[in-house]
């Protein structure tokens, strides 16, 4: 009788075991977390330093300390938003030790959508884009920075986990270790204080908005 390998699991349940294995000691178990989740983590980590160069080392030490940390990984949260917290630590510890501020890029800005959303924006843009219109382009995309660096690093952090990373207002919760109604308010705060930023630009600019 042909003997079949065993299903895969559901992906619902794949991380659960393979933190499970992980835990146990199971090297390879703990390699295809990494593999699944390093370029999330990578692309979260992007949108917090300015130098790209700290990315590839900062997402590596964010591993070793989960590998480190996974004896105290309960399962009551997501692995990946656990993941993720951690992330968020280690860019600012990182950060501190270089006496450098977490600050959101404009290449992180253009890259906030999906990629057919950006795709179709894009397309948008080159149908219409004069000079003009490149240039408030630019002057829009340096007010969105210019208020996400001034926001503080708690709003900073919310907003980016929302909008970039498509995150839950639980799962932003759990990442963050706060309360549902605490990360509601910093998003808010957030979009107001880049609206307020951006607004006077769009006035001038009918029919588009940021």
């Amino acid at each position: 009788m042909t003997e079949y390998p065993a299903a895969p699991p559901a992906p619902a349940d794949s991380d659960a075991l393979l933190v499970e294995r992980a835990a146990a000691g199971d090297d390879r178990a703990y390699e295809l977390l990494v593999i699944k989740y390093q370029r999330r983590i990578e692309r979260l980590i992007g949108r917090m330093v300015r130098d790209v160069d700290l990315v590839p080392d900062i997402a590596q030490e964010t591993f070793i300390r989960a590998w480190r940390a996974l004896h105290q990984f309960r399962g009551d949260a997501q692995f990946y938003t656990w993941l993720y917290r951690i992330a968020v630590n280690t860019a600012k510890k990182s950060l501190m030790e270089l006496k450098r501020d977490p600050v959101m890029t404009e290449a992180a800005l253009k890259s906030s959508d999906d990629d057919d959303e950006t795709s179709r924006r894009e397309n948008e843009l080159t149908s219409e884009s004069t000079p003009e219109t490149e240039l408030a382009a630019r002057e829009i995309a340096a007010a969105v920075n210019s208020a996400m660096e001034a926001l503080p690093e708690d709003l900073r952090q919310a907003v980016t986990l929302r909008e970039i990373e498509g995150l839950s207002y639980e799962e932003i919760a759990e990442a963050m270790n706060c309360p549902i109604g605490t990360v509601r308010s910093r998003i808010f705060r957030a979009r107001e204080a880049i609206s307020a930023k951006v607004k006077p630009l769009l006035s001038h600019q009918t029919g588009k908005r940021w």
